[in-house]
């Protein structure tokens, strides 16, 4: 009896592995195009450094006319979550990284080398292993779980590297006979790999990212099957990656310490290894100290937190990009106005240590992001959020004529306003342009340099007696409250202002602010100038009459 019938005896139904090796044939792509993939386990939210894994992953693929997929690793179907696949394939449609291949939905995908779910590509890890036992360069294993552990503790005692590996791998030299009666007796097996390495010797690997690293070489004979004829992790990923056909694979640095294994597989199967790329994980400063971002304590770490707070899908994925390549803040100072995709991402220039997160940083990206919106955009953004997440800004945006007045103010100009970071920011930012609101809140009226009620209330009557007019042009407009603050007996000018402090109170900018608190309840507003335009001469007048002092 030979390896052969052993191989046949565990897996009589598999085919040979010519058939998925001519039905998943190379891929047609041109010369230096990139395969990338986005591979998560459904055992849990998305965290966001699955998304920074994935815009690197898209982008490389994207500037190099290759292909981005998604593959759901789910063989550890005891850790998967309800609705797992569904909560992965919605995150990448929330942030316009819809694959070119793969899943797209629970149940649903496109694309020519799948299935895309591992569980349902047993049959083909099946093949492989079959082929590897024909090989010699795998074997079945009948080790207990208590048997393993009983190998483990023995090590442990030694104070010797634990594993199931050399002297320690019980059932690596069974012979082939013993193997065959064992499982004809139905003994209870599982696949091992038999590695041929030995720890004292080195390999050499370049990674994209982190450059050349030694490693010893693996020799624990890890299981490749499970009991229950599903793959492991380690397995099905060096299979998948070679049928679809993957160029290159981008994961965390967790795995680098898995290369000499992967490499090892790659090798034994005779396939040809993918490059690999690690990237350090996205760190939070906590009282000093660099952690990683985690999934228990940082509500940062989901990405389903960034579409709830409502910022910008371009904002998250352009902060992502700062993150992952130095040089792209000075190519978007230098192209302002430019897509993203127009960036090109290169691997070698992404940080070897793991990177902070800066959520002011990233907010400061969505106010720049969103000033570069048409008021139509920021109209139809804000309402997609709303109609999801808060009814009452919903129903403050039912008047689509008017929103789209209020979003105006101060866009589409060389100095557009940044006063909105995320959709979550809107209704704050626009509540006092709306009467009903306006009305129904207890105001402040926080009035600066110029807090005399009666002067307040002058500055309040003559604007609307003397110097109003809906058909002033702005620079009439602004002349003409210069007037007003001479009439006051305040400074025109800042400037002159600045010159004669002793001469003056107040100047012509501290009228302004009591008209503009008046107005809005608020020192900080847009344009008011477009605001007073908006709201007109008696909704002004009205406004006036309840900021005044009785």
């Amino acid at each position: 009896m030979d390896y052969k019938d052993l191989a046949n005896l565990i897996f009589p139904e598999s085919k040979d592995i010519s058939y998925y090796e001519e039905k998943y044939p190379k891929r047609n792509l041109k010369e230096g195009a990139i395969v990338t993939r986005f591979a998560p386990s459904p055992t849990g939210f998305v965290h966001i450094g699955g998304l920074y894994q994935s815009v690197i992953a898209k982008k490389l693929a994207n500037q190099t006319g290759g292909v981005f997929f998604l593959r759901i690793e789910d063989t550890d179907q005891k850790r998967e979550v309800e609705n797992g696949v569904t909560g992965i394939v919605n995150a990448l449609k929330d942030f316009a990284m819809e694959p070119d291949e793969g899943m797209i939905s629970d149940t649903e995908s496109k694309g020519e080398y799948g299935p895309y779910k591992q569980s349902e590509r047993k049959e083909i890890y099946q093949a492989y292993a079959k082929y590897l036992i024909e090989q010699g360069k795998a074997y079945p294993c009948f080790c207990t779980p208590e048997e393993v552990e009983e190998i483990r503790t023995k090590q442990e005692a030694a104070k010797i590297r634990p594993g199931y590996y050399g002297v320690w791998a019980k059932c690596r030299n069974i012979t082939v006979e013993e193997a065959i009666e064992k499982i004809k007796n139905g003994e209870k097996y599982i696949i091992r790999f038999k590695s041929p390495g030995r720890e004292d010797r080195k390999i050499k690997h370049h990674d994209a990212i982190k450059g050349n690293v030694d490693f010893p070489e693996n020799d624990q004979d890890i299981v490749i099957i499970k009991a229950d004829g599903l793959p492991t992790y380690h397995f099905a990923h060096v299979v998948d990656d070679h049928l679809m056909r993957t160029t290159h694979v981008i994961r965390g640095d967790e795995w680098l310490s898995s290369v000499p294994l992967h490499l090892q597989l790659f090798h034994e199967l005779g396939f040809k290894a993918p490059k690999y790329a690690h990237i350090a994980p996205i760190m939070k400063n906590d009282n000093g100290n660099k952690r990683k971002l985690s999934k228990r304590k940082d509500q940062e770490a989901a990405v389903s937190y960034y579409e709830e707070e409502g910022i910008p899908e371009e904002a998250v994925k352009e902060y992502l990009l700062n993150i992952a390549n130095s040089n792209f803040e000075n190519w978007r100072r230098a192209n302002k106005e430019k897509s993203i995709d127009e960036f090109e991402l290169q691997l070698n220039k992404m940080s070897v240590s793991g990177a902070l997160f800066d959520m002011v940083k990233l907010l400061d990206i969505g106010k720049t992001v969103i000033s570069r919106y048409t008021a139509e955009k920021v109209y139809e953004e804000a309402k997609k959020w709303a109609k999801k997440h808060d009814e009452e800004l919903n129903k403050i945006l039912e008047n689509k004529e008017y929103a789209l007045k209020v979003f105006g103010i101060e866009r589409g100009n060389k100095k557009p306003r940044k006063d909105i970071a995320k959709w979550s920011d809107v209704k704050e930012n626009i509540e006092y342009m709306y009467d009903d609101i306006f009305y129904s809140k207890q105001i402040e009226y926080p009035y600066q340099v110029i807090n005399d009620k009666e002067k307040i209330n002058r500055i309040l009557e003559l604007y609307i007696e003397k110097y109003y007019d809906d058909n002033d042009e702005k620079d009439t407009w602004f002349n003409k409250i210069k007037e007003l603050a001479g009439e006051m007996g305040y400074a025109k000018e800042v400037k002159e202002f600045k010159e004669n402090p002793g001469n003056y109170e107040a100047h012509v900018g501290d009228v302004s602010t009591v008209l503009r608190v008046a107005l809005t309840g608020r020192t900080n507003t847009p344009d008011m100038y477009e605001i007073m335009k908006i709201l007109g001469k008696e909704r002004i007048k009205s406004r006036f009459e309840k900021a005044k002092f009785n």
